[in-house]
């Protein structure tokens, strides 16, 4: 068998991939530390990359705007970036400053009601021990060290004095190391949107100069389809999540029920995380419910399952509509599989990554039914 020139760098390729693979795998622990380090050095320029994602969506809608009022095409991008930072500045600082006093009403009023609602469950403790003794007998029976459990809360004591100092400066190491990261990352993600067209270029020159045509087609398409997906479910998800909250807001405040403000920003924010976050937000509002009357909080679970279905049957698909295009199923194990990984942030990032896997799979599989159904009739 006669070895051509493309034959042989197929297989040194090969054997030298094989190689590195194998090493890999022997030494994976170092090859892990090596990823994780390299991550932590990448990381401003990957929260920059994330931030200049997230900020492109608006940014996009302001830059038609622009376009539509006539303004000079060289200043569209500059104007369209710093447009679209005031409006984003500008409702973080108002929910900061409508939640903020909100939260510390809440923290006085529940500083109030806590007294009150022990007494009112200590009042049914005793009803209830008053009308089942055997309860009481049965807690009577109970052998508790109290003794040895009192020195187990006192050495625990000791213990957590002295690394009180080292928690203190490790937490303002941290918080140094956070705003300096986020200070470069959001510099970072300011020259990726004031350039981004040549930046897209780049990436495309460098695809086609280094894979075949056919494959350089078809990552670009992947690439496409992937800016796509994530920036619809993101707008779609940050619109649910606003109308969610508004909702409440409103329905709130016409019952009279407390907290209305608080619960419903805190739906909103929870409402970004897909399938389980409005729970999350409802676990909470029961709480505080709890806090008021048995009653109340009645009422607010019968108002949380009325809008959740309203939203979930008639909103969302209209708001967020096909965007993702992923079946229910593929969304729950979508946000189940990101969840354990990468905790909240994975059940953001996975449900559109799963809608690119599946989109792509589908495509492949219609693109292979029809050629084998072209066969056939041949």
């Amino acid at each position: 068998m006669k070895l051509t020139g493309d034959t042989v760098k197929k297989i040194r390729g090969l054997i030298l991939f094989t190689i590195v693979a194998a090493v890999a795998a022997v030494h994976y622990r170092e090859c892990l530390a090596v990823l994780a380090r390299f991550i932590n050095i990448c990381s401003p320029f990957l929260l920059g990359a994330a931030i200049a994602f997230v900020l492109n969506v608006p940014m996009r809608k302001v830059e038609k705007v622009l376009m539509g009022r006539g303004a000079r095409k060289k200043w569209h991008r500059p104007a369209g970036l710093l447009i679209t930072i005031i409006l984003v500045a500008g409702v973080l600082f108002l929910v900061i400053f409508v939640v903020t006093p909100e939260v510390l009403r809440t923290m006085v009023s529940l500083s109030s009601s806590i007294p009150a609602f022990m007494e009112r469950t200590l009042a049914q403790a005793e009803q209830l021990f008053a009308r089942y003794p055997e309860i009481v007998e049965y807690l009577n029976s109970i052998e508790i060290d109290w003794p040895g459990t009192l020195r187990q809360i006192m050495s625990f004591l000791r213990n957590g004095a002295t690394s009180v100092l080292d928690t203190t400066v490790s937490a303002a190491v941290s918080i140094v190391s956070g705003v300096t990261n986020f200070g470069i990352g959001f510099i970072f993600s300011m020259y990726i949107l004031l350039q981004k067209e040549i930046l897209c270029s780049q990436a495309k020159r460098l695809v086609r100069a280094f894979l075949p045509d056919r494959t350089a087609v078809i990552v670009i398409g992947i690439a496409k389809k992937t800016e796509r997906t994530f920036s619809s479910f993101l707008a779609g998800q940050c619109a649910e999540a606003v109308i969610l909250g508004t909702m409440f807001f409103v329905t709130m405040s016409l019952l009279n029920m407390p907290y209305a403000v608080l619960i419903g920003v805190l739906i909103a924010f929870t409402a970004l995380i897909p399938v389980f976050g409005a729970f999350i937000g409802c676990a909470v509002g029961v709480f505080l419910m709890l806090m008021v009357s048995p009653f109340t909080t009645l009422e607010f679970i019968v108002v949380f399952l009325v809008l959740q279905q309203i939203e979930g049957n008639l909103i969302y698909p209209h708001v967020v509509g096909n965007s993702v295009g992923l079946p229910s199923i593929w969304v729950l194990m979508a946000v189940t599989v990101g969840g354990s990984l990468m905790g909240v942030v994975g059940m953001l990032i996975f449900i559109p990554l799963c809608s690119v896997f599946y989109s792509i799979g589908k495509n492949e599989v219609r693109r292979r039914e029809r050629r084998r159904d072209g066969l056939r009739s041949q």
